[in-house]
């Protein structure tokens, strides 16, 4: 580019983009920092994957809100990152320290491939879907450790729950170590596939905000629990946070779900369960 800085140009680029672009040469290698960047994004990335679950901290961020705490069958993080199937089982006592409802809906937060990001990331997210649900009676919270997406299945089968959501840990990428997902599954059972499932992901910081990942699956609960059904028969044509009007129960015309005075939704700690 004759006449014109192109670390310049590369930057009006990468002010829009995470991604690694013009990154220059040094020799015939990258430039020693991106090298180092590179590196560091790498090992990020790997802690993100074998860190713990801060259960405690969890319990913490949750305050008076009920809890629940169980295992999947996996035993070990190792095992749990060769089996993948373990992780959709419960530990063998489990389902016995599960709070029988019914409730319209349980919300499971589970580690997944990303601790870091549900400690960041999952309690915000609960609150602000919860403050959407004006009326509805939601189980205690479940905190799963060793846990895969499919685990909700049983567990919202367990607590006789209308749909569980699973707010989890998403696989840490190079850019992104701490990105949350939330699944959706209506009626769940054992055995539920993911076309049945509704999936929002990428809730972090530099992604989708708090706010309109909220909305977004307040609107999705609303509409499985009036069709009966989630998943690819649900179709996600909800509007984004900053649209002027949603028409959803509980919600006046005209009003958006995000600036609506909501009520809480109704939390409530049935015999059996405890606080951590």
């Amino acid at each position: 580019m004759p006449g014109r800085d192109v670390e310049t140009v590369w930057a009006r680029f990468r002010s829009v983009t995470r991604a690694r672009i013009g990154l220059g040469r040094s020799g015939d290698a990258l430039p020693t920092r991106h090298s180092l960047d590179f590196q560091y994004a790498h090992a990020c990335a790997r802690d993100a994957v074998s860190a713990p679950m801060d259960v405690a901290a969890l319990a913490a961020q949750l305050g008076s809100t009920p809890l629940l705490h169980v295992r999947s069958a996996a035993g070990d993080r190792s095992t749990y990152l060769r089996r993948p199937d373990l992780g959709r089982m419960l530990a063998g006592d489990g389902a016995a320290r599960l709070a029988a409802g019914p409730w319209d809906a349980v919300f499971v937060i589970a580690d997944g491939l990303s601790a870091g990001a549900v400690l960041q990331h999952a309690v915000p997210t609960f609150f602000a879907v919860s403050a959407r649900l004006a009326g509805w009676s939601i189980g205690p919270v479940v905190l799963a450790e060793q846990a895969r997406v499919g685990l909700g299945d049983e567990i919202g089968a367990s607590m006789g729950a209308g749909m569980v959501v699973v707010l989890i840990g998403e696989r840490p990428g190079l850019t992104v170590p701490n990105s949350l997902g939330a699944y959706l599954t209506y009626a769940p059972r054992v055995g539920r596939r993911d076309a049945e499932r509704n999936c929002i992901s990428n809730i972090h910081a530099d992604g989708l905000s708090y706010a309109a990942a909220a909305q977004k699956l307040a609107w999705l609960m609303w509409q499985a629990r009036s069709l009966r059904l989630s998943g690819v028969e649900l179709k996600e044509d909800a509007p984004g946070s900053d649209a002027p009007a949603v028409d959803a129960p509980g919600v006046a015309p005209g009003v958006t779900m995000a600036d609506a005075a909501v009520p809480e939704a109704t939390m409530l700690l049935p015999d059996g369960a405890t606080r951590l």
